[in-house]
Parts: structure tokens; C-alpha cells; sequence
């Protein structure tokens, strides 16, 4: 595994053909958390995957479409359009060095771009594949869950989770205050067509209540969350990265 850190002839003499995008975001985790969570998130992909497929590694880009959270303060988003425009110009630019496999992976849950990406680029380049990591997502999640002792956790965004995670990650960073609140079932319906300003308290859809766990025990739960899913993710990653390539390009 190399990445961009490494020099040229480095990764030139290491026989690489593979390749890691990652995409995190820049976005609101409610009144009391970093905004770039996402973006820690997305690089504990790309590092997990690369070294699971000994791949080369690129910056994690730190913006998405977070169209449902931009009417917050500080919040970026950008459109599919421009983003899957970037990432196809990344991927022309390595085709032309010798890279012929390549993973994508985000951070952001609402990176509904990445299916149709993922086609486009496999119609378009016949002799490259990229795929994702979601062959087996659902089971990873639970496994995580249980793993973490969050089962039953009814979060998508800035809750118990992101609390954990942030205070694994950046803790100097968190401030510890309860956020949140428990929004309507009903409102999930329009959560892709309605800002969460609209949808949510404060931004959080999800609930974190101060005094329930330590900064230790928070901790913790968000180390084992992420390494347990994403290793869980990362299992039988190169036999479908490999296979695929073979499928695609000999057949």
C-alpha cells in the first residue's frame, strides 16, 4: 500500500495498478460537532481498503453533495455533476499512467451519485474497472452494531454514533453537550426533497444525552464500530476487484 505521500519512483517501482478515490464532506453534525467528520470517516476507508488490495491511496476529497444540510452555516456542497466530473478526470489522468482498477468510497451517507458513477465509468473505460465496497454493507452494519453494543440505534445523522465517533477521532474537538431529538418516522419521507432545517431540532437526526457514557466509553464504541464494519467490508474485496477486472476485460 502507497499513497500520495510516497514519492513518484516509489510508487512507479512498486508495480501498483490499483488506485483508492475516497470522498468525505463538509457538513453540519449538529450544534456540537465537527464539521468534517466525514471526511475522517472517508479516509479510514481508503486506508482499510488499500490495505487490503495494496493499492495507491489519494486524498480524500472534502467535499460532497450535502444538499440537505446547506442551509446551515459553513456547510459545502457541491453538485453530482461537478463532483463525478473531478473524479473522472482523476481516474482519465492515472488510465494514462498504467492504473487499471479503482475503488471509490465515501464518507457521506447521501452520496447518491456513487452507483451511477460507478456504471458510467465502467460503460465508458472498457479496459478499467471500479467498483465500491458494498457487496456486503448490510451485515456489516449489524455486525458493527452488536460489536459496539449500539444495537437497536435509531441515528442517520449527528447522534449517539457521530458522538462516538468524533470523540475517537478528533476529541479535542468535541464539545460534550446534549444534542438532538427524536424526529418523527414520518418525516423521513422527505428527507432527499426538504433542507434538515426544516426536518430536524438542530440539525441532528438522532439523538446524544450528556451523563449516559464516559469520553472513554464514547470512545471506544466508535473505534469499535468503524473497524469492525469496515473491516467486514473490506472481507472478499480483491477477489471481487480481481475477478471483476478478469470478467471484463479477457471474456
Amino acid at each position: 500500500m502507497l499513497s500520495f505521500k510516497n514519492t513518484t519512483t516509489e510508487i512507479s517501482n512498486s508495480g501498483i495498478d490499483t488506485v483508492i478515490l475516497s470522498v468525505g464532506a463538509t457538513e453540519q453534525f449538529g450544534p456540537y460537532l465537527p464539521m468534517h467528520l466525514d471526511t475522517l470517516i472517508a479516509e479510514l476507508f481508503a486506508e482499510t481498503y488499500g490495505r487490503e488490495l495494496n493499492a495507491y491511496i489519494l486524498p480524500t476529497i472534502p467535499f460532497n453533495t450535502s444538499e440537505e444540510h446547506a442551509n446551515f452555516k459553513g456547510t459545502v456542497t457541491v453538485s453530482p455533476n461537478i463532483l463525478t466530473s473531478l473524479l473522472e478526470e482523476v481516474i482519465t489522468n492515472l488510465i494514462k499512467q498504467g492504473f487499471k482498477k479503482f475503488l471509490v468510497c465515501s464518507g457521506h451517507g447521501g452520496s447518491y451519485w456513487e452507483g451511477a458513477f460507478v456504471k458510467h465509468i465502467n460503460y465508458k473505460y472498457p479496459q478499467i474497472i471500479l467498483i465500491t465496497a458494498n457487496h456486503n454493507n448490510h451485515i456489516a452494519w449489524e455486525e458493527a452494531l452488536k460489536t459496539s453494543g449500539l444495537q437497536g440505534l435509531n441515528e442517520i445523522h449527528g447522534g449517539l454514533l457521530s458522538v462516538c465517533t468524533a470523540m475517537w477521532l478528533c476529541p479535542e474537538l468535541v464539545k460534550s453537550c446534549s444534542m438532538g431529538s427524536d424526529v418523527p418516522l414520518e418525516n423521513r419521507l422527505y428527507a432527499d426533497y426538504i433542507g434538515w432545517d426544516k426536518l430536524t431540532q438542530d440539525g441532528c437526526w438522532g439523538k446524544f444525552e450528556v451523563g449516559k457514557y464516559s469520553q472513554e466509553e464514547l470512545a471506544e464504541k466508535g473505534r469499535l464500530f468503524w473497524t469492525t464494519y469496515m473491516n467486514k467490508r473490506a472481507e472478499g474485496l480483491k477477489q471481487i476487484l480481481d475477478e471483476g477486472y478478469r470478467r471484463k476485460t479477457q471474456l
